[in-house]
């Protein structure tokens, strides 16, 4: 499980390198706890996470409204002042969350949230937890 943590943690740095301007990259479960992060301190990864979960249950109710969509959210990105979010459904039930500053590629952005996606997917899907449906 350390060694899992470890490969989690280096790939999470290797997608904040890879794009300049990235500030804080978290992994988060569909209930709103912090999996893994970097850039950033525990409690903004868990501030982010908490309002990561609220985000991705709005993006999937407004997903339903798509007759021939599978009803899931696989990507959000807000763009506010002073830079961009980034949400990526990641496997089942967990998520990838990127802040960025204003100056990032949002192509580059996406490709490599995506690769990561791809790279560590068995990492990133979390156990549903005891009487919890799929989400």
């Amino acid at each position: 499980m350390i060694q899992q943590r470890a490969n989690m943690d280096w790939m999470l740095k290797d997608l904040a390198d890879s794009v300049p301007q990235t500030r804080h990259v978290v992994v988060l479960s569909s209930d709103g706890l912090r999996i893994a992060q970097y850039g950033t301190d525990t409690d903004t990864a868990d501030r982010l996470a908490a309002a990561c979960a609220g985000l991705q249950s709005l993006a999937g109710a407004v997903a339903t409204e798509f007759p021939h969509g599978d009803g899931r959210m696989r990507l959000v990105v807000i763009e506010m002042g002073g830079g961009f979010f980034y949400l990526m459904a990641a496997g089942a039930r967990a998520y990838l969350a990127v802040l960025a500053d204003e100056g990032v590629d949002a192509g580059l952005m996406g490709q490599r949230m995506r690769d990561l996606v791809a790279r560590i997917g068995e990492h990133l899907s979390t156990p549903p937890r005891q009487g919890e449906q799929d989400a």
